[in-house]
């Protein structure tokens, strides 16, 4: 079934033994005749997509939900809500939340997409926050065109309501598995940068900054000797006997390729403790 879908992880070898056969991380989501309308795919198994974001692919938009942290900023002219979209808030290595910008325009107004002419501004959304926070290029909706005929210039224009989503994921620096929590909560900051215009003249340039206290969470970890005891939070389900049954099957398949994976571990392992010694 790996084969059939294209998702056999190249990178890992037979000479991987356990490894091999593993498929590239991701979730296909289709629709109910069996059709694909959506896939997430990364680079990593360290980093996974929030159920809400597969939820919005299958439904074809984005759902909020009601106890999503929120803040606001703007006028009467443009309103702009921001919301942290995926797992109530909390941030958990690895796992994709989503900065969902909503813009809410007066009529007759619009803001600017990239590229602009020099002089004027164009809508920018950025998400800052501690080390260990990776936050993603932004996914912006499609434009519409605006002709400038005083300038002779054709223009990308938002007008109307809009969300600007930015994802965003903890590093094992920030909230590690293989380790309790640093802290509890971290601080993201939103900056939001845009120009509002009509026709004929743009209103002031406009910078909001909205903050986010958000809750650091731990990771579920299944009852396996190799993952307890690191702080996360600990299945009562026993992996061990699957784990066991993997091993055997693998161990039956070639004996000789479990030890040439035990001896390239312990080749790599001592290795990076000579790296360190040397660099200290």
């Amino acid at each position: 079934m790996i084969r059939r879908y294209g998702i056999l992880n190249d990178q890992i070898t037979r000479a991987d033994a356990m490894l091999y056969g593993i498929p590239y991380p991701g979730v296909f989501v289709c629709d109910e005749n069996g059709v694909v309308v959506s896939k997430f795919f990364h680079d990593t198994y360290k980093k996974r997509d929030s159920p809400e974001i597969l939820l919005d692919a299958a439904l074809g938009k984005i759902q909020i939900a009601e106890d999503a942290p929120r803040a606001q900023g703007g006028d009467e002219e443009v309103r702009v809500t921001a919301a942290i979209h995926g797992g109530k808030g909390t941030i958990r290595q690895g796992i994709m939340r989503q900065l969902v910008v909503h813009f809410a325009l007066r009529d007759g107004l619009h803001l600017y997409g990239e590229p602009v002419p020099e002089g004027m501004i164009p809508t920018t959304v950025t998400v800052c926050g501690p080390t260990g926070l990776v936050a993603l290029d932004p996914i912006l909706p499609p434009t519409e065109p605006l002709t400038l005929a005083s300038l002779g210039v054709e223009l990308r224009v938002w007008s109307g309501e809009f969300d600007v989503v930015v994802p965003f994921y903890a590093t094992g620096e920030l909230a590690s598995e293989t380790r309790p929590l640093d802290q509890k909560s971290i601080t993201l900051e939103a900056n939001v940068r845009y120009q509002a215009c009509d026709d004929d003249v743009c209103l002031l340039l406009k910078t909001e900054k909205l903050a986010f206290e958000l809750d650091l969470d731990v990771i579920d970890v299944p009852s396996l000797g190799i993952h307890t005891g690191h702080g996360q939070r600990e299945g009562r389900y026993n992996g061990t006997p699957h784990m066991l049954r993997l091993v055997w099957r693998k161990v039956r398949g070639n004996p000789l390729r479990l030890l040439q994976f035990a001896a390239k571990n312990a080749r790599l392992e001592r290795g990076a403790k000579r790296r360190s010694r040397e660099s200290g």
